[in-house]
C-alpha cells in the first residue's frame, strides 16, 4: 500500500500498542503493508497483531528499526530522544504522525469524524457496529476495544470510515470527513490549550475541514458546542444538524427512560417520532446514540433502520463496561477522568443501582489536568455514596510541585463526599471488599491502569464476608 504523501507500505510504529496507534496498524496489516513496531510491554493488543503477521519488539531500541522501513509512525506522546525516532531521523527515514496516516487511510472513502472533549470513543463505536449491523461493512478507527484486543478498527468492503477526531494535540486538523459531530467543547488538555478561546478556535478549523456540502451534527445541549454553532453558522457549503433535548434542536431528545442497564430513547427527527434501545444506561450514553442517529442519516442511511441497529451496541471496554459479580456486588469499570464524564457515568450507575449504594475507586489522570479541575472531580466524586482515591497516574508527564491526589480529595469533602485516600494500588482491592455489601456497585474510575483493579476486586469480594 502506497500514498502519495506518506509511505505507508512497510511503516514501523513506535508505541504500536497504543488504542490509537495499534487500530492504524491492524488497518494497514490487513491491507497488505509491511507492518512493524515496539512497545513497552507484552500485552493482548500485541499479541494480536502479531497474530496479523506484524513483527513487534518489546521494549525500545534502535535495532528494532527494520532495514526496509519506509516511513515511522508516532504519536504525540512519544518522546524526541526515543531510540527508534531519533535512528529514523538518522537514517532519513520519513516520519509521520499517526493523525496523518490516519487520514492517508481515509482518503477516497466517505469519512465520518467524531470530535468533542468527551464521548468520542462511545459514539464512534456505535456507528461503527450498527453501520456494521445493516450490512454497510464500514471501516474505522477508535480509541477503545469493542469486545475483544484488536477490535479497536476494522478494514470494511464498504464505503464508509468512522474515526475518532482527537483534539488534545489539534490532529483532527488533518482530516476531511463528509460528516463531523461535535458532542461538546469543553476546556482540557491544559498541555496544549491555554484558554477556551484556543479550544473555539481549534474546533472551528476542524468545521472547516469538512468538505463542501458535508453536515456539522453539534450538541444543541452543550454551552460551548452551542457557541462553536454560533461561529460557523452561516460558513457556505456546511449543513448543521444540531441534536438534543433543548427545545430548538433539529433532531430532539423528548425522552430518556432508565430500564436497568438500558435506556429507552425517543427522538424527534424530520417531523416523525422514532423510539429506540440503547444498551448502556444513562442520558449521556443515550445523548451520543441521538448524535450517531443523526451523522447516519445525514450519510443517508435510513433513519428507521439505524435506530434499531443502535441497540446493536453493548458498549466498549472500560466505558461502563461489567467485569463481574462477588456476594451479589457488581463491579463495572470506567475510562472517566474528565469531571463531566465522571459525573455522567456516576449519575447512569445511579440509575441502574435501585436501592445499592454506588462505590468508587477514582485514580486522576495526568498531573495538568489534576491541577486545573480538582475542584470538579471532587464535586463529581461527591455523587458516588463513597469514594477512593487513589495517587496521580502521571502517563507522559512529570510530577508538578504541589499537585497530588489530596487535592480533589479536599474538594471532594468540600463537597460533602466520603471519601478516604489511598497510597499502595495493591490494597485497594480489599479496601473495597472490605466497604461493600450485596446490592452495591464497584466502579473502577479513570484512565489509567485502575482497570487492572476490577478482577482483583472480584477476587477479594469471593475472599470475604461483605460489609454489613
Amino acid at each position: 500500500m502506497n500514498d502519495a504523501a506518506h509511505d505507508l507500505h512497510a511503516p514501523h510504529f513506535i508505541g504500536i500498542g497504543g488504542a490509537g496507534m495499534s487500530g492504524l496498524a491492524k488497518i494497514l496489516a490487513v491491507r497488505g503493508a509491511t507492518v512493524s513496531g515496539s512497545d513497552a510491554k507484552e500485552s493482548d493488543t500485541v499479541r494480536a497483531l502479531r497474530e496479523l503477521g506484524a513483527t513487534v519488539f518489546v521494549g525500545h531500541a534502535a535495532e528494532h528499526l527494520p532495514a526496509g522501513t519506509s516511513s515511522v509512525v508516532v504519536s504525540s506522546a512519544i518522546r524526541a530522544d526515543n531510540p527508534e525516532l531519533v535512528a529514523a531521523q538518522e537514517r532519513g527515514v520519513p516520519v509521520v504522525h499517526r493523525s496523518d496516516a490516519l487520514a492517508a487511510l481515509m482518503g477516497g472513502r466517505r469519512a465520518l469524524a467524531v470530535a468533542g472533549t468527551h464521548g468520542k470513543t462511545t459514539t464512534t463505536s456505535m456507528l461503527a457496529v450498527s453501520l456494521g449491523e445493516l450490512g454497510l461493512e464500514p471501516s474505522y478507527a477508535i480509541g477503545g476495544d469493542l469486545d475483544l484486543p484488536g477490535s479497536n478498527a476494522h478494514h470494511g468492503a464498504g464505503d464508509i470510515f468512522v474515526a475518532e477526531a482527537d483534539e488534545s494535540d489539534r490532529s483532527f486538523h488533518k482530516y476531511a470527513p463528509e460528516v463531523a459531530i461535535v458532542l461538546n467543547v469543553e476546556l482540557d488538555h491544559h498541555a496544549n490549550y491555554a484558554s477556551m478561546e484556543e479550544i473555539y478556535e481549534s474546533f472551528e478549523t476542524f468545521v472547516a475541514r469538512i468538505v463542501p456540502g458535508g453536515t456539522l451534527v453539534v450538541s444543541a445541549d452543550h454551552e460551548g458546542a452551542r457557541e462553536l454553532t454560533r461561529r460557523v453558522a452561516g460558513r457556505a457549503g456546511l449543513n448543521v444538524v444540531t441534536v438534543g433535548a433543548a427545545e430548538d434542536a433539529d433532531v430532539r431528545v423528548l425522552s430518556v427512560a432508565a430500564r436497568g442497564m438500558t435506556s429507552e430513547v425517543t427522538v424527534e427527527l424530520g417531523g416523525e417520532r422514532l423510539t429506540f434501545t440503547v444498551s448502556v444506561p444513562g442520558r449521556h450514553y443515550a445523548h451520543n446514540a441521538v448524535a450517531a442517529l443523526a451523522a447516519g442519516v445525514a450519510l443517508g442511511v435510513p433513519a428507521d433502520g439505524l435506530a434499531k441497529a443502535l441497540g446493536a451496541y453493548t458498549g466498549v471496554r472500560r466505558r461502563l463496561q461489567l467485569k463481574g459479580e462477588a456476594r451479589g456486588v457488581q463491579v463495572i469499570d470506567s475510562y472517566a477522568h474528565h469531571p463531566t464524564e465522571m459525573a455522567a457515568d456516576l449519575e447512569a450507575i445511579r440509575e441502574a443501582a435501585g436501592a445499592g449504594r454506588v462505590l468508587v475507586v477514582f485514580q486522576p489522570h495526568l498531573f495538568s489536568r489534576t491541577q486545573q479541575l480538582a475542584e470538579e472531580m471532587g464535586r463529581a466524586l461527591a455523587l458516588a455514596d463513597g469514594s477512593v482515591v487513589l495517587d496521580i497516574y502521571p502517563a507522559r508527564e512529570d510530577p508538578i510541585p504541589g499537585v497530588t491526589a489530596e487535592l480533589i480529595i479536599d474538594a471532594a469533602r468540600r463537597a460533602g463526599a466520603d471519601v478516604r485516600a489511598e497510597h499502595e494500588f495493591a490494597a485497594a482491592p480489599a479496601v473495597l471488599a472490605g466497604l461493600a455489601r450485596p446490592g452495591d456497585l464497584v466502579l473502577t474510575m479513570g484512565a489509567g491502569d485502575v482497570t487492572n483493579l476490577g478482577p482483583e476486586i472480584l477476587a477479594a469480594l469471593a475472599d470475604v464476608a461483605p460489609a454489613v
